[in-house]
């Protein structure tokens, strides 16, 4: 095996498992400021559903903010599937800019970001796992749940 072939199969699923445990990460990131800065029970405001009452720089935020996922999702070797979901999140939830008022109601209640992070998280771990401090702290949590039983 020669250097123009590559690294060895191991090192390079490895390298892949970083770049998406990385993506995943992203993903939470774009996911809390967008849609979760504050939660209220199942409900959540962000950055994203505020940004709409601003002409002009919602969309570019919604647009900002769904790019970056897809970016992620690309480098994290996302299905096409999950692509294609996530490409319909992000354009339905920067559609909703366009419609004065109405729309910028509409894209407060529509965590179209939220929903696009979680499918990427969904398909990263479903190849993946999730990241291990993220395993870890579902262990924890799990055991802290049994023991009150």
């Amino acid at each position: 095996m020669s250097l123009e072939d590559g690294p060895p199969p191991d090192l390079a699923h490895a390298g892949h498992r970083v770049r998406a445990h990385r993506a995943w990460k992203s993903a939470e990131t774009i996911k809390g400021l967008s849609d979760r800065l504050v939660g209220i029970g199942p409900f959540g405001l962000g950055l994203d559903g505020v940004l709409s009452w601003v002409p002009g720089v919602g969309p570019l935020y919604s647009l900002g903010a769904g790019g970056l996922l897809l970016f992620h999702a690309v480098s994290a070797r996302a299905s096409l599937q999950t692509l294609a979901r996530m490409l319909i999140y992000v354009a339905a939830d920067t559609a909703t800019d366009a419609v004065p008022i109405a729309g910028s109601v509409v894209d407060m209640m529509f965590p179209g970001h939220l929903m696009a992070a979680k499918a990427l998280q969904k398909d990263i771990e479903a190849r993946h796992g999730p990241p291990e401090d993220v395993a870890l702290k579902r262990a924890a949590k799990s055991r802290k749940k049994a023991g009150k039983r």
